[in-house]
Order: structure tokens, then C-alpha cells, then sequence
């Protein structure tokens, strides 16, 4: 039978989050748990299987190991986009790139869970209480505060709306975001430079393209408020994380949550882990069980529809 091989299930979950039992009886299963460090590694692992069902971003596939696999013929990704997959060397090769629906509100609940386990030092008074201390930091609470949300689009607009519901001032600002698109959610359209100078949290919320990359720098955090927080839950090439770790280390912002990085998994001598107020999660902005369930159901749907030579959810 032909292989199929699902990439990086760091949790052990993929097989457990669906029926495979119709894919099983056409295909070998094979699933890796680790992440394959380098494109010699993907190449090796992957080198007999016929189908690959990638995580989201967690594994690149640009021309360089599409070419390098002569026997793949159909990629699964999670989710309807994934930049990490070179679309046009796919198709040119004749692979077909398949997707599965969205995954929920997942993002946006992270994103406020963040801003107040941020800004309220959970973490940091959960280890004091084990350790005997007792109330030991104090921060802001989120209602009356300005939220500047970057890319008021499918993720920004939840956010504006759950911080509303705490009683935040939302702020926007995007390339093309319009005063009338903004004033529709409650929003206020500012600028850029608006943004950065009133929030009291900035929060941000674009795909990463060559224009968003680097769009927030050294420029920005000499802007902001000293009691001001940046929030990335959207891709890490989007903040300059050297500009970041200065701007902590020289307490210019108060503190940064983040749960991107440029390198994931973040290395373990990275500056941002020694960097202070900061809040480090594992890139689990998509990661729930429900998520999960939507995602490999359909990951199921695709591989038994492609089978059967009627493929759906086509990328490209």
C-alpha cells in the first residue's frame, strides 16, 4: 500500500482526533512526532510517501523538496492557507494541495487570555503562591484601556469585539483599512504611527507577506507608551525580535506576550527566553481540541476524496 505520513504531531493527537479506519484500509499510515530539523531531514522521512499532511506552517515545502520527491502526490495542510507550501512548484510538479475549514475562535480567546495574563502577571503570582509568596506584582485591568489592533480583518475584528466586551477602547490600523470598515465594528481607524503612540496594548493580526515582514521595529517601541504591551499571535517575522528584545531590556515597553517566533521551536539559548515581562507560549493560537477534530476529520475527507479521484478544498 501507498504511505501516507502526517507531520509533526508534537501532542500524539492526529490518529485520536478522527476516524482514519477508511484511510487505513487504503494506505500505510505513518505519523512523525518529532520535528524534522532541516529540508534533508524532511526529505529523507518523506522520501517513499505518496501522501503528506502538513500542521499549519510547522514544516516548509518550498520547490527545493517538492522536486526532491518524486513519489508525493497529494499535500494536506490544516487550515485553507499555508504560506510554507510553494503552490505554484506543487501544481508544476503535479501535486495536488488540498485544505481543511478554519478552526473557531481559537486565536482571538488566546489573544485576550494573553493580554490579561500579561498585564496581570499570572504566571508569575501562580509561582509565588507555590513558593509561599503572596501578592506579589501588580498591573493594569483591561477596561478603560486602549486596545490598537494591527489588521482589523478575520481575526483582528473578533478580538476588537471580545476586548469591547471588557470595556476596551479599540483602535485599528492596516494597510487598506478604511474609517467606514473600521466604524462598522466600533472601531476608530488611526495610523500606524497613531496606533503605536495611543495603545496601551497593541495586539497584532496580518498574514505574514513581504510587506508586513519587519512592519514592527525599533521605530514602533520608541513610540509606544512605557506601560504599553505588544501582543503577536500571528507570525514572528512580523516583529523585528531583535528591536523587541532591546525594547524590553531597556524597559521602553512594559512587557510583550507572544506566541510566534521567527524559529519554532524557539531555540533554547534564545534571547527572548532571558528577556523580562515577557509571556512565551508554544505557538498554541490554533491548538484546541475542537480545532483539532475539525482539522483531521477533514484532512480524513481530503485523503479518501482525493482516493477516489474527486478531490476537494484544492489550494491554488
Amino acid at each position: 500500500m501507498q504511505t501516507i505520513t502526517v507531520l509533526d504531531d508534537y501532542q500524539q493527537v492526529a490518529l485520536r482526533s478522527a476516524d482514519w479506519s477508511a484511510v487505513r484500509q487504503r494506505f500505510t499510515v505513518d505519523v512523525v512526532h518529532e520535528r524534522l530539523a532541516d529540508e534533508r531531514a524532511v526529505i529523507s522521512r518523506l522520501a517513499e510517501s505518496a501522501v503528506v499532511v502538513a500542521m499549519r506552517e510547522r514544516t516548509a515545502f518550498p520547490a527545493s523538496v517538492l522536486t526532491a520527491l518524486p513519489t508525493l502526490r497529494l499535500l494536506v495542510t490544516t487550515g485553507m492557507r499555508n504560506a510554507a507550501i510553494d503552490l505554484p512548484a506543487a501544481t508544476s510538479r503535479g501535486i495536488t494541495v488540498c485544505g481543511t475549514s478554519g478552526s473557531g475562535n481559537s486565536v482571538p480567546e488566546l489573544t485576550i487570555g494573553m493580554m490579561i495574563a500579561l498585564t496581570r502577571n499570572i504566571v508569575a503570582e501562580d509561582a509565588a503562591v507555590r513558593a509561599g509568596r503572596w501578592q506579589q506584582h501588580i498591573g493594569p485591568g483591561l477596561a478603560g484601556s486602549t486596545l490598537g489592533v494591527v489588521g482589523l480583518g478575520r481575526l483582528g475584528v473578533p478580538v476588537a469585539r471580545l476586548a469591547q466586551a471588557f470595556g476596551m477602547q479599540v483602535i485599528a490600523w492596516s494597510p487598506n483599512l478604511t474609517e467606514e470598515r473600521a466604524a462598522q465594528h466600533g472601531v476608530r481607524a488611526v495610523s500606524k504611527a497613531e496606533l503605536f503612540a495611543e495603545s496601551d496594548i497593541v495586539t497584532i493580526h496580518m498574514p505574514l507577506s513581504e510587506r508586513s515582514r519587519g512592519l514592527v521595529g525599533a521605530a514602533e517601541f520608541a513610540t509606544m507608551k512605557p506601560s504599553a504591551y505588544l501582543i503577536n499571535t500571528s507570525r514572528g517575522p512580523i516583529v523585528d525580535e531583535g528591536a523587541l528584545g532591546q525594547a524590553l531590556r531597556d524597559r521602553r515597553i512594559a512587557g510583550a506576550g507572544l506566541d510566534v517566533y521567527d524559529v519554532e521551536p524557539l531555540p533554547a539559548d534564545h534571547p527572548l527566553l532571558s528577556a523580562p515581562n515577557t509571556l512565551l507560549l508554544p505557538h498554541i493560537g490554533y491548538v484546541t481540541t475542537d480545532g483539532y477534530r475539525t482539522w483531521f476529520a477533514q484532512v480524513v475527507e481530503d485523503i479518501l476524496a482525493w482516493s477516489d479521484g474527486r478531490p476537494v478544498r484544492v489550494l491554488g
